[in-house]
């Protein structure tokens, strides 16, 4: 009788599947952070009257707060159902303790909103959409696909038959600033902002978190499905922009935009390329039609919500290749995307030290981003090897325990 020689083994990473498809939503979330210091520290726009875009601009503006958004609903899956939603009692808690962790998000972009800083600081947004998700989270793949697309195309046309009316009235229902703990006793022109007239209008946002509840719904540890999210995510990103710009260049959007554009100093097609905040988009049904970073409308959200799932897949796909190559190759990314509230509020209150001061001798734009950015991955780095959690992760941790009932974890 003859022995059979031992199969020879196949490769098998050290860590799971599902510890790579984590790595790589943080990895993902790093990137987004990264993205929206390149927007708060680099000029968007050319200094000249024609406002040039910049690279920055081109690349960063509208998409890094998207993926940032995208992630949080993606994030919210993972942590309460993954594939199935959570039911009943689970269910009840897991919304208590998302709530209080809201509200401390809540706490520290208010406090934030106190700084004099020439950045839009989004986390009071942040903090409410995960309020405004709290409904969802017991849906089922098929309704909150259904609820995402229908919110995707319903709410920018509520919200351009709103604003007008919001802006009408006296004194509007728009704060111009960072919402802070001040505003708490004007409610109106707080909601007002936070939900339709301010920089990330949460009605429309809205439809981030949906989509990333999707995502995060979804068969990650599959290899087919990362794949899936690239492909797919690219061709609605790339139909959505060219679809806007046909609309405007060649339908004659832009024609009709410019006769009742009234904002002196804002040329429509540099606005149409970085950014619309600050323009009020109403006197015309073409607004709808634009794909332009940070104006909410259909083809902006399904724009971005393309890129995101792109850059999800990516990642994905990366944590995999990570898995099998047995070499942490997200590491930079996702040390800082595991601890964002930190290292965001904390690159806020900095960028507040310099506002409207010169730099240091010997400093330039490009030197600061790159120093907030490098002290980012460091930390990052440092905090991640050490298994520590930020800071202000671990308030947020412990409030959503707190919610939870689960009070022996936070013994």
């Amino acid at each position: 009788m003859t022995s059979r020689a031992p199969a020879r083994p196949s490769r098998v990473p050290r860590t799971s599947q599902a510890a790579g498809r984590l790595r790589g939503i943080d990895a993902a979330r790093g990137l987004a952070l990264l993205g929206m210091m390149a927007t708060h520290l680099l000029p968007t726009f050319e200094a000249n009257a024609d406002l040039t875009p910049t690279w920055i601009g081109l690349t960063f503006s509208g998409r890094a707060s998207a993926l940032f958004a995208v992630l949080a609903g993606v994030g919210l899956a993972l942590s309460t159902g993954k594939q199935l939603p959570p039911e009943g009692t689970a269910l009840n808690a897991a919304r208590r303790g998302i709530a209080l962790r809201a509200l401390v998000i809540a706490a520290v972009g208010l406090s934030l909103g106190g700084l004099e800083v020439n950045l839009a600081n989004i986390l009071v947004h942040y903090a409410l959409l995960f309020l405004c998700i709290l409904p969802f989270l017991g849906l089922k793949l098929r309704a909150l696909c259904g609820w995402a697309v229908g919110w995707i195309v319903v709410s920018p046309l509520l919200a351009y038959l709103l604003r007008p009316w919001l802006m009408a009235a006296n004194p509007p229902l728009n704060l111009g600033h960072n919402p802070s703990w001040e505003d708490l006793s004007t409610p109106l022109p707080l909601l007002g902002d936070l939900f339709l007239t301010g920089y990330y209008p949460v009605f429309q946002w809205l439809s981030y978190l949906l989509v990333g509840l999707v995502i995060g719904r979804l068969a990650l540890t599959k290899a087919i499905v990362p794949v899936l999210l690239l492909c797919v995510g690219a061709a609605v990103a790339a139909l959505a922009k060219a679809l806007g710009t046909a609309a405007m260049e060649n339908w004659g959007g832009r024609a009709a935009l410019e006769a009742v554009l009234n904002a002196p100093g804002y040329p429509l097609d540099s606005v149409l390329q970085v950014n619309l905040t600050g323009i009020r988009q109403e006197g015309s049904w073409w607004w709808l039609a634009a794909a332009a970073p940070h104006s909410a409308t259909t083809l902006d959200l399904l724009h971005t919500c393309g890129v995101a799932a792109a850059v999800v897949g990516v990642f994905l796909l990366l944590g995999r290749l990570a898995d099998w190559l047995d070499l942490d190759l997200l590491l930079p990314l996702r040390g800082a995307g595991a601890m964002t509230l930190t290292l965001y509020s904390a690159h806020v209150w900095v960028v507040s030290a310099f506002y409207l001061k010169p730099l240091p001798a010997g400093w330039t734009e490009d030197g600061m981003y790159w120093a907030h950015a490098a002290t980012a991955i460091t930390v990052g780095i440092v905090f991640v090897l050490l298994k520590w959690r930020g800071p202000l992760e671990l308030v947020g941790h412990a409030a959503n325990r707190l919610g939870r009932g689960d009070r022996a974890s936070l013994r």
